[in-house]
């Protein structure tokens, strides 16, 4: 490719967005079409991007039509005509309707992934409606479907959105194959046997990928490689069926080597092939080192795009997470063996960022998942090959876990001495449970002690976000989530570091309501620690239950899919708000409802804390 070109104007330095960029590149036929809900940002943080970047290094012409227009005469589905091999398909980074909307089912008025932020762009479910589309328009091309949107549906599951369970996504919608996960190998091998002349209908067991299937092609019993859901009419008539399904997934999620898993849905039986082994450092490297411009198509001619604002300076170190936080979706799709690349190439990409047309010297973001994981795994590997454990943190760090942070260290450190870079920021969630555990090595203590200090005085931009989510032992025992009490050591590490080098510097802490197990008085007594710890709450949000999650699980059923036992959710809307409300107890306008609710919960003493002679307030 040449390099003289400037990619903020240059068309022939993307994918094809039309037939006339097409013939600007000398082709003359396409190999594969990817439809994308999102705008086409050519960055690795945009996954349409990473799969067409992919299978263009792999040899193929790939053309791309970000968020086409479902609502005229489908001419963006027609402008390409059939692809010789197969259209891809992706809702884009985020979930639809959580794209759409709020945690109290509202339409957001925005998105984040569209130019301008203009909402209505996309669909709901537009892998469904994109793939039907496409199969009337095209019955005999092979259609597969991808990205978050597909891969948390890829077997039954609770759609918040409309409170109901629903089946897989390839029973809603007539794609041929499903990729879950990171896709860049997958798709590559199911381009290489299509281009070989084998039919899709006969691929059946490409890793990380899920079909449906007639159910006589189900074995007929469990055995080591093959495990046997409740069917979903099963689920649909028994939600303990569902619970019970989901421990299944969420182990073979987070294997290293997993099952096969089959599910009937009526006639037929959806298959789910194991999830590949973690990328290697070298195939990981391959990805990242792709062409990408780094910038938005200019189809879009400098209309701002909210979601590459935020991370057009960023660099993104390693996949997966191994915190297993019960809300959370990363593992059910990265996994959570860690995927690290090498620091060469991280090196490479800062250098790229650093020669950005708009740089001022400042990386926002040298982070991943969780921002400090990286080149994490087991000091025994074939111990990690038997675990099923959903997490390595929880109920406490694993003994066979390898947290040395020194590597993250040599990282910062050679970010930081790049020419052009002045620091290098830390924008990602990070995990002190993780750089504050004792492992017993004396070396790896100090590590972690000095990249404690050295986060703190070094790469925070004024605000370092943490994740505590919540205070009460019970609920965040349920998180998967570390006692409340670690973060008082962390602040008080936070503020030792501020007060030595004359930072005057915030610790941002998230925090969840209406989470499974979570009451309102839960709530309350999270309003009254956090404004001990002098806290005025900005960071916070009301749980919204996502496919694919152990909390979903528990929202859905009211059963802990790993104990059996009964655990009470916040289900209904007034019961949220009553929660949601602690997090502002400090506006006027919270300050008599809360009172009146601590009366009902007989707790006088969290009004005292929370109001000092505030039980008389009437004003």
């Amino acid at each position: 490719m040449a390099t003289n070109l400037d990619p903020r104007t240059d068309l022939k330095l993307y994918l094809p967005t039309s037939v006339k960029e097409m013939k600007l590149l000398g082709w003359d036929h396409v190999d594969v079409v990817l439809f994308s809900g999102d705008a086409y940002v050519d960055h690795p943080s945009f996954g349409a991007a990473v799969i067409g970047r992919t299978l263009q290094a792999a040899g193929y012409n790939v053309a791309i039509v970000p968020q086409p227009n479902w609502q005229d005469d489908l001419r963006d589905f027609r402008k390409f005509g059939a692809p010789r091999l197969f259209f891809g398909i992706s809702a884009g980074a985020m979930d639809s309707m959580v794209n759409h909307y709020t945690a109290a089912r509202r339409r957001r008025s925005d998105d984040a992934y569209t130019p301008g932020g203009r909402h209505g762009a996309r669909p709901d479910y537009p892998t469904v409606v994109y793939s039907e589309i496409l199969r009337k328009i095209y019955p005999d091309t092979p259609i597969i479907i991808g990205a978050i949107e597909a891969s948390l549906r890829r077997l039954s599951h609770y759609d918040y959105w409309q409170d109901r369970l629903r089946p897989s996504i390839l029973a809603d919608c007539p794609a041929d194959m499903l990729v879950y996960g990171m896709g860049e190998k997958p798709i590559v091998e199911i381009a290489r046997r299509l281009d070989a002349g084998e039919k899709i209908s006969d691929m059946t067991s490409v890793m990380q990928t899920a079909v449906m299937l007639p159910k006589s092609a189900r074995p007929a019993e469990d055995n080591e490689e093959n495990i046997i859901l409740h069917s979903f009419d099963d689920c649909l008539k028994n939600k303990r069926f569902q619970a019970e399904n989901f421990k299944h997934i969420e182990q073979q999620s987070n294997r290293f080597h997993g099952a096969t898993l089959w599910q009937d849905h009526g006639t037929h039986t959806i298959k789910v092939n194991p999830m590949l082994p973690p990328m290697t450092t070298a195939e990981i490297d391959a990805s990242f080192d792709l062409p990408y411009t780094r910038l938005p198509h200019p189809r879009y001619k400098g209309r701002v795009i909210p979601a590459y604002e935020m991370i057009r300076h960023s660099v993104n170190m390693h996949r997966g997470c191994f915190g297993g936080c019960a809300f959370c979706t990363i593992s059910a799709h990265q996994g959570k063996f860690i995927a690290s690349r090498s620091k060469e190439s991280i090196l490479r990409e800062v250098k790229q960022v650093s020669r950005m047309h708009d740089f001022k010297g400042y990386i926002s973001d040298l982070g991943g998942p969780s921002a400090n994981m990286y080149g994490m795994h087991g000091k025994d590997l074939s111990v990690c090959q038997k675990c099923l454990r959903p997490s390595c943190l929880h109920p406490k760090p694993c003994p066979n876990l390898n947290a040395d942070h020194g590597p993250l260290l040599e990282v910062y450190h050679a970010a930081d001495a790049i020419a052009g870079v002045k620091k290098s920021f830390i924008g990602s969630g990070v995990r002190y449970d993780l750089s504050m555990h004792q492992t017993g090595n004396k070396r790896i203590d100090a590590t972690n002690r000095r990249y404690n200090e050295e986060l703190i005085e070094r790469h925070v931009s004024g605000r370092l976000k943490v994740a505590p989510e919540h205070t009460c032992p019970h609920v965040l025992n349920l998180m998967r989530k570390p006692d409340f009490k670690l973060f008082y050591d962390f602040k008080r590490i936070f503020d030792d570091v501020n007060r030595r080098c004359g930072l005057k510097q915030q610790l941002i802490p998230y925090f969840i309501s209406s989470h499974p197990g979570c009451r309102e008085v839960d709530m309350a007594e999270l309003a009254a620690e956090t404004k001990q710890l002098n806290m005025h709450l900005e960071q916070v949000q009301d749980f919204t239950p996502t496919p694919m999650t152990l909390a979903t699980e528990i929202y859905y059923t009211g059963i802990h899919p790993y104990t059996g036992e009964q655990v009470f959710t916040a289900i209904r809307p007034e019961e949220k708000l009553a929660q949601r409300k602690y997090f502002f107890w400090y506006e006027k306008t919270y300050r008599s409802d809360i009172i009146r609710s601590l009366h009902r919960l007989h707790r006088p003493d969290l009004i005292q804390k929370l109001y000092p002679g505030g039980n008389n307030w009437r004003k």
